[in-house]
């Protein structure tokens, strides 16, 4: 990570666990262990948490996120939750196209771009996550897909929009498996993305990119992978659920 040129976000993706009552009782853990630190904290919590982590987080360090948007305002989309409810509940970032949204529920690249519009329309913060699958890494064509994923999801957003958006590396083959990408490879796809962002939008806005991973990284590796020049924070799974882990992984990228 460069503090230097760009911002450094952990995020804790809590995915499908938590009811309000437990989730209070999370966030209140967690946020003595993560008061001083010196990077942006964000937990993306299930919809039906928002309202409780948002009164539960306020005073604190701590940011909250969403895990998914529609990239409609409004209409007949049973089961969605639009930008715009988002905003108006104060919540700001979103997740928007992870790979169990891709690999579940059918989102495509397509579908990640106009979400990511949407979102940014509506002044949210995006995670936008790309990574190829444990087959598509053995064919060796992960830093063209990733480029790819990434060219698609940014399609017609602009340079000033960029300052609201953060990229998240996550190898689908890493996603809950305790598989990690070793730092260098990592880094390696990290600087690939950063590399396309400069072929799209300039050197300056990808320099300024934060470009997080997420396969499993947590207490044990963190260090290691934050080390990397390239590794601007994480996108933490599991290991946000467990207070002293997603805080040892914050102490590593408060260094």
């Amino acid at each position: 990570m460069n503090k230097d040129l760009r911002k450094v976000v952990i995020a804790g993706n809590w995915k499908m666990n938590k009811t309000p009552e437990e989730a209070k009782k999370l966030i209140e853990e967690i946020k003595p262990l993560v008061k001083d630190a010196k990077c942006e904290v964000v937990t993306c919590v299930p919809f039906v948490d928002l309202t409780t982590v948002l009164e539960a987080t306020k005073g604190s360090n701590i940011k909250v996120g969403a895990q998914n948007c529609h990239w409609e305002e409004k209409g007949a989309f049973t089961g969605e939750i639009s930008a715009p409810m988002l905003k108006s509940m104060n919540v700001e970032y979103v997740i928007i196209g992870h790979s169990e949204r891709r690999q579940y529920f059918g989102e495509t690249d397509i579908t990640v771009n106009k979400r990511v519009k949407a979102a940014l329309a509506n002044g949210l913060k995006v995670i936008i996550c790309v990574g190829e699958s444990l087959e598509q890494r053995e064919q060796g064509v992960t830093c063209e897909l990733v480029a790819m994923q990434t060219k698609i999801a940014l399609n017609g957003v602009s340079a000033d929009d960029m300052k609201n958006v953060i990229i998240a590396y996550e190898p689908i083959w890493a996603i809950g498996t305790g598989k990690t990408a070793t730092a260098e490879q990592a880094n390696e796809v990290n600087h690939a993305i950063r590399e396309t962002i400069a072929q799209v939008y300039g050197k300056a806005v990808a320099d300024a990119l934060t470009i997080q991973y997420g396969g499993s990284m947590n207490a044990g590796n963190a260090e290691e992978l934050l080390a990397q020049p390239d590794v601007d924070g994480g996108l933490i799974g599991g290991a946000s659920l467990k207070p002293a882990d997603f805080a040892k992984i914050v102490e590593a990228a408060s260094k």
